[in-house]
């Protein structure tokens, strides 16, 4: 019996332990903290043996194989060794696109990707197919492989879980963008990310599909650089295609084979420039798919925002509160500014990683009237703003609940509080979403 051992006790890691277990595997599971109990529970209901609050090194370097959580970086001294003596280190969704045959539709990029990967979710289940949510969204992709029976699944993949995929192949693949981010992950070196990123394209075969955005300098870029088999559907803003996705006339023009149809911008459910970009690969996502274009239509009309992403929270006051927490990166936080109509109070800050915040210059200086700080160290965000929006309308804070106070005090009737960090959150936060649930409660509380 082979022995398989998992390094991560959260979504992904317990998941795949399960799906081990059911695949006849010798199966171990340990995690350097704590494990949450709902996640220790499965384990024991699955009797699957595992250890929390450090790694036992003789248990872990003694497996044949090993599922590694994405969060555990490469760089990681265990890793390091289970490498060094040869031991496949592999991802979760690797570990789980072996034993499934269902369809696949597969979404990474910087920017975009949960809300793309939401919508064409949404899109097939509207088509009534039988479809199923995960990798870095909703539950473990492995787990549903183990437990459940779906002839398709929309799989949200990070560049983390990207890097140990060696075999797996998706029908269709989708690069929604790609922008500096994670760079502390990847010796702080651009191509590195990039190659990470396009690793979602290294099986694909010439009936699968390759959905990408042609206005996206760095993706085009790297697209020159690599033979590509699958047939390519690009979208784009800034150019008519005969192809693909495109803008003409207030309205967004799919071309798929010999079909085309439209749809007016006014008519999105979801706005701002960064969501006709999401919308367009959602649609082409659902025409490679065989839906039909009333559905996508539809679909595109009436779907919900998701959580944590623009999510508008509450109006107090006159005061518009918006939680963008998801966004962590420039990019995302930029998209946030310039999807704004109204004077905007920017609480930022957490865990920098690499930023360059002279890309926002432009849009903080038109857009912002006040920046409420939010983190541990906030030196960079000072230096960047403060000749743009004057110290005296800069205030530092180290809790949702200041944040929120801080906002309020600068904002008047009409104005946007927003949260939009452009930063990690693990300095004051457990993740994003824990950060967006403290700022939407302490709004609440206003």
């Amino acid at each position: 019996m082979a022995r398989l051992t998992v390094l991560g006790g959260a979504e992904s890691g317990v998941g795949a332990a399960v799906l081990a277990k059911v695949k006849g595997f010798d199966v171990f599971l340990s995690d350097n903290g704590k494990i949450k109990e709902e996640y220790a529970a499965m384990l024991r209901r699955w009797d699957i043996p595992f250890e929390e609050g450090g790694h036992t090194e003789s248990k872990v370097l003694s497996a044949d194989e090993i599922v590694k959580s994405p969060g555990i970086p490469d760089s990681a001294p265990l890793v390091k060794k289970l490498v060094a003596q040869g031991t496949p280190v592999i991802s979760e969704i690797e570990f789980a696109g072996r034993y499934d045959s269902a369809k696949k539709i597969c979404i990474t990029g910087s920017n975009g990707k949960t809300t793309t990967t939401s919508l064409i979710y949404y899109l097939l289940k509207n088509a009534g197919l039988n479809v199923g949510l995960g990798g870095n969204i909703g539950k473990s992709y492995a787990l549903q492989v183990a437990t459940e029976k779906h002839d398709y699944y929309v799989l949200e993949i990070s560049s983390f879980q990207l890097d140990g995929c060696y075999s797996f192949r998706p029908d269709i693949a989708i690069i929604t963008n790609i922008t500096p981010d994670h760079l502390d992950r990847y010796d702080y070196k651009l191509e590195n990310y990039v190659k990470s990123k396009f690793r979602i394209t290294q099986n694909l075969r010439p009936e699968d599909c390759f959905i990408f955005d042609s206005d996206d300098a760095i993706t085009i870029a790297h697209l020159d650089k690599i033979v590509l088999k699958a047939k390519s559907l690009p979208f784009s803003q800034e150019k008519e295609l005969s192809q693909g996705a495109f803008l003409r006339d207030d309205q967004i023009v799919v071309r798929y084979g010999e079909d085309e149809s439209s749809i007016y911008l006014k008519e999105l459910a979801l706005g701002g420039r960064h969501n006709v970009y999401n919308s367009m690969a959602a649609a082409l996502a659902a025409k490679a798919a065989g839906i039909d274009n009333s559905v996508i239509r539809e679909s595109l009309k009436t779907f919900k925002a998701i959580e944590h992403r623009l999510e508008p929270v509450l109006s107090v006051g006159g005061v518009l509160y918006i939680n963008d927490s998801k966004a962590t990166n420039v990019d995302s936080a930029w998209y946030a500014l310039d999807a704004q109509t109204k004077p905007v109070v920017w609480i930022v800050g957490g865990t920098d990683k690499g930023n360059d915040y002279s890309q926002l210059a432009e849009l903080v200086r038109e857009k912002v009237k006040a920046i409420v700080c939010l983190g541990v160290d906030n030196s960079k965000i000072h230096a960047a703003f403060e000749g743009i929006v004057g110290a005296d309308r800069m205030v530092d804070t180290l809790s949702a609940e200041e944040a929120v106070k801080a906002g309020a005090a600068f904002a008047e009737d009409g104005d946007v509080v927003l949260l939009s960090p452009c930063c990690a959150s693990f300095d004051l936060f457990k993740n994003y979403e824990d950060r967006g649930a403290q700022f939407k409660e302490a709004v609440r509380k206003l």
